[in-house]
């Protein structure tokens, strides 16, 4: 059950905290670590912070960017202290937890978190679904990287053992699997070619335009036949547009 869910560090900093994290990962049953460009790995300073959890370092997966990292993912999280210009759907790593397996079980998920001293990049918290903030002291709210996904991979340990009841399906729910992010992303380019053809968007001003369709669809949780329609969509009013046009 665990074993779907993806721990992401993205360019961490300093090795020791890589280990530390297996360490905090192992703790709660956990061995999906991905790290996206670090600047160090292997290290030494890794395998000591990891104190026996020499496996899940060894099973991490390296990789260059952020897409390719979460790109297999249904529903990504993007951990974070800072408040954004524009809101995101908020989420406590209980509610996380919930989420993922009892509400909404058998996903790919990816839990994202961004740099020691400076987090995700607002382009890398566009490629999530959820802010996931960990309540804590608004005076002193920066948490130590380890101790953040200590916190998130317990409430996800507590969870994996209250997931055991039988979900109710109702309707046609769950028949289609949800989108990935790599789906989503595709789509994302789709868009906004599309209403940059039709006129309503203009290249150079779309970053706005896009950020908050983004948080509308990622809301959303679109499966793969409602983003089919929708692309469907798109096609159609860009062929509309070049029929005018002619």
């Amino acid at each position: 059950m665990l074993s779907t869910i993806k721990i992401v560090l993205v360019e961490t900093t300093h090795p020791g905290n890589i280990g530390a994290v297996a360490r905090a990962m192992k703790n709660m049953k956990m061995h999906n670590l991905w790290l996206v460009a670090p600047k160090i790995f292997p290290s030494a300073d890794a395998t000591s912070r990891a104190s026996g959890a020499d496996d899940v370092l060894a099973g991490a997966t390296v990789c260059e960017t952020l897409q390719e990292a979460i790109g297999d993912c249904q529903i990504v999280f993007g951990a974070s202290a800072r408040g954004r210009t524009i809101s995101w759907p908020e989420i406590t790593p209980r509610e996380c937890a919930e989420k993922v397996l009892i509400k909404e079980p058998g996903n790919k998920v990816a839990i994202v978190f961004g740099r020691e001293n400076s987090g995700l990049k607002n382009h890398e918290l566009d490629l999530c679904q959820f802010l996931l903030r960990i309540p804590c002291n608004s005076e002193y709210s920066s948490l130590n990287i380890a101790a953040a996904v200590q916190v998130v991979c317990y409430e996800l340990f507590v969870a994996s053992g209250l997931a055991a009841e039988e979900q109710i399906i109702v309707g046609d729910k769950g028949e289609e699997s949800l989108a990935t992010a790599a789906q989503m992303e595709s789509f994302y380019t789709h868009m906004a070619e599309a209403l940059t053809d039709i006129g309503f968007m203009h290249p150079a001003k779309s970053k706005s335009i896009m950020r908050r369709l983004r948080r509308i669809y990622n809301r959303v949780q679109l499966d793969t036949k409602e983003l089919d329609i929708l692309r469907g969509i798109l096609r159609m009013s860009q062929g509309h547009k070049r029929n005018n046009d002619a």
